[in-house]
């Protein structure tokens, strides 16, 4: 299993977000997640299209492109353009959610999945076999710096199991309150992309990337 480091640029500084993500890259992260926030599935507004052109050229980072809108469906063919590698979407927030998963693959990204911590791992059982990636959310998604919520954990355990009873090669992704503390837990039970912003940004960049990957890759 292949394990990624996933920077979240939503706890980075914005007013020097090129210098940010080259820090992250220099320090070996290969992954940079990018939270596209509503204000109407989560109450906060964070970046859209324009961000994600403008940081596209400034790098080769795989962009792991997180979508917290309600029926984001109208909005995959631009973030494709813009240069999203992968491009994953609430199951709570699809009303389609077979045809917008798709619609992802047939733009030309990889494919995700996300569920909101009281979300049943149960709403996953007819799309496992067309994505790429399920990303269980160990927040209440919206904003940066909560607290990790133990029992998902339990989730990432289950969403393992099905993709082994099924023999799928899936990446499952946490994110919300990861850190050197809490990161180990969700790796033993299963997860392989670590979405880290707090835990990534705040203070030495280049060590923080290095520790959180050390733990992850022993």
């Amino acid at each position: 299993m292949e394990y990624q480091l996933s920077p979240s640029i939503l706890a980075a500084d914005f007013s020097k977000l090129s210098e940010e993500i080259a820090k992250v890259e220099n320090a070996g992260a290969r992954w940079l997640h990018i939270d596209i926030m509503d204000g109407q599935f989560v109450p906060s507004i964070s970046m859209g299209i324009p961000v994600i052109s403008s940081i596209r050229k400034r790098t080769d980072l795989f962009f792991d492109v997180h979508i917290m809108a309600l029926d984001p469906t109208p909005l995959i063919a631009d973030f494709a353009k813009a240069g999203a590698d992968l491009i994953t979407v609430h199951a709570e927030a699809c009303p389609n959610l077979d045809r917008t998963l798709r619609l992802i693959r047939e733009k030309g990204c990889k494919v995700g999945v996300a569920i909101n911590p009281a979300t049943s791992v149960h709403v996953l059982e007819n799309v496992l076999e067309i994505v790429d990636m399920v990303l269980i959310m160990t927040v209440n998604p919206g904003f940066g710096g909560q607290a990790y919520i133990p029992y998902c954990a339990n989730k990432v355990r289950q969403v393992r199991e099905m993709a082994k009873e099924r023999n799928l090669t899936l990446d499952i992704e946490v994110d919300g309150g990861i850190n050197k503390n809490t990161i180990q837990e969700v790796v033993d039970a299963g997860a392989n992309i670590i979405v880290a912003g707090s835990a990534v940004f705040n203070g030495d960049v280049d060590a923080n990337v290095k520790e959180l990957k050390g733990i992850m890759e022993k």
